[in-house]
């Protein structure tokens, strides 16, 4: 086995991931059949699915970007998914070298190779945990070793960036990010990015999630604008609102200014009373 296979190691052959899946929708390279084959049949639904991953990408981008110069030090990015150049302590730590990030990710694939990417930096790792069950999560967070990265006694960033539709209502994600937010220290933000009902039919819902099932990769559950609003609860939402991904502080050239439906994701910030 050459180093290039390393990272399939304990990797369940034959189940697709969400976080291999959104890697190859990015042009990555960590990825397997099931993962190719979940991918392919959901862009036969949807074709505009990889640019919809890339413009989530340059969405997390803008929101790092925005964050540090908010005077953000710490990031604690929850479903990470598969590292990739630009990602959270690429953007933060050019900008702020004092910035400290913390991935977390339930595969292992991307906590091993985000730890691979991260063995020279001191202040960023990642960690395997399950948003589903925030308690747990939140002890591998407050271990010593872990808290030399991020201190959530210190305002922090919350990304939740296009993991939440990963969680179906029967698993209680309001409750879970609830939890995390009650957590967070004042002055700290919530940022999320959500797959948006709006953008699909019924039918293409229902095609796209039996794609992802038929892999035994997680099913997605789109919700509206409304529904992603109720994750930022007690938290005070920022301009420009919760807006179609490409409407949130938009570069000058961004993909999908000119159907902002297409981008089929949510965005919002919501930020901890002082």
């Amino acid at each position: 086995m050459d180093a290039d296979e390393a990272w399939t190691v304990g990797v369940d052959p034959g189940r697709a991931s969400a976080a291999r899946v959104y890697d190859y929708f990015l042009g990555g390279r960590y990825h397997l059949p099931p993962d190719r084959q979940a991918a392919e049949a959901v862009v036969s639904i949807t074709p505009n699915v990889p640019r919809q991953a890339r413009a989530n990408r340059a969405f997390l981008q803008r929101m790092v970007k925005y964050l540090v110069h908010l005077g953000i030090r710490q990031f604690l990015d929850i479903g990470s998914g598969i590292p990739a150049s630009g990602n959270v302590h690429d953007i933060a730590q050019d900008a702020a070298p004092d910035a400290r990030v913390l991935y977390v990710d339930i595969d292992p694939v991307a906590v091993m190779t985000a730890n691979q990417i991260l063995a020279e930096n001191p202040h960023a790792t990642a960690i395997e945990a399950d948003l589903r069950r925030p308690e747990q999560l939140l002890g591998q967070i407050n271990r010593p070793d872990v808290q030399t990265v991020i201190d959530l006694a210190q305002p922090t960033a919350l990304l939740l960036v296009a993991v939440l539709h990963f969680i179906p209502d029967d698993a209680d994600p309001y409750q879970a990010v609830g939890h995390l937010r009650d957590q967070l220290a004042p002055g700290s933000y919530l940022a999320i990015s959500h797959g948006a009902s709006e953008s699909y039919t019924q039918q293409e819902a229902q095609r796209v999630a039996a794609a992802y099932g038929a892999r035994s990769a997680p099913l997605p559950t789109p919700r509206s604008r409304q529904q992603v609003a109720q994750f930022f609860a007690n938290f005070e939402v920022q301009e420009p609102g919760i807006v179609w991904l490409p409407e949130w502080r938009p570069g000058p050239a961004e993909d999908f200014a000119d159907d902002p439906v297409g981008s089929g994701a949510h965005a919002g910030l919501g930020r901890r009373p002082d």
